[in-house]
């Protein structure tokens, strides 16, 4: 974590305003809905392939839950679930879509760092790629907060980014030391392994974004999907609440 202090991160009025207006105001970053690198418009693999392997039990919370694509897969298949936002837009929705479907889920505006609002407890928490986008002082919070809100054996499935992400990219690299080190207290880890990210963008698309930009990028070190999605550096932990 050392060395990124200065790493700027998009803040929740920026969430809003972009879920709600579909892109946030000029500034020191820019993000646009149809850019964004999580709108893949489906459940993340790793998520899919937890649910598969029957690691999803009892109710479930989607910490960061963006779009809704995990937490409405979660409802198609027949979990109890709850997703939360701290974007009022976005939670509003994926109210309509659920509604829309016809499948029942709980959608909450809520602070994933304090919880505040939010019902507990739940058997498993799912956090695909929220944990990178906070400072480290929030990440602890977050962690504490979770703590609070999971049942005793249940258990926290995260997807973050890793140490491996290249340096363009704004987000917090997190080391396998820190991980450790964060959740030593209070959990027990069953999991901890390197994944790929599933993004919305294919190589060449990141190509033609630099160059407009007039930026560079390493993208020889970067896989890429079955579909052609390319795949950012990350961990996926699974820690059983203590």
């Amino acid at each position: 974590m050392a060395g990124q202090q200065d790493l700027k991160l998009l803040q929740p009025h920026d969430y809003e305003e972009l879920y709600r207006d579909g892109k946030t105001q000029p500034g020191e970053i820019g993000a646009s809905l149809d850019m964004i690198p999580w709108n893949i418009k489906e459940p993340q693999p790793v998520v899919r392939e937890l649910e598969q392997a029957g690691e999803i039990t009892g109710r479930v919370l989607d910490a960061g839950c963006g779009l809704g694509d995990n937490a409405l897969f979660f409802a198609q298949r027949g979990y109890q679930v709850t997703g939360i936002d701290v974007s009022p837009s976005v939670i509003e929705k994926n109210r309509n879509k659920a509604r829309d479907r016809g499948l029942k889920a709980e959608f909450v505006v809520a602070d994933a760092t304090t919880m505040e609002g939010v019902e507990g407890p739940f058997d498993t928490v799912v956090d695909s790629a929220l944990m990178h986008c906070l400072y480290e002082e929030a990440q602890r919070a977050y962690v504490s907060a979770v703590h609070r809100i999971c049942a005793p054996g249940g258990r926290l499935h995260l997807l973050c980014f890793s140490d491996r992400l290249p340096a363009e990219i704004p987000a917090y690299r997190n080391s396998e030391a820190y991980l450790r080190e964060t959740f030593s207290e209070g959990w027990t880890i069953h999991r901890l392994e390197r994944r790929g990210y599933a993004t919305t963008f294919t190589k060449e698309k990141v190509r033609s974004l630099l160059e407009k930009s007039g930026s560079t990028m390493d993208l020889s070190t970067l896989d890429i999907d079955d579909e052609g999605r390319l795949l950012l550096p990350s961990w996926q932990l699974t820690a059983e609440r203590i």
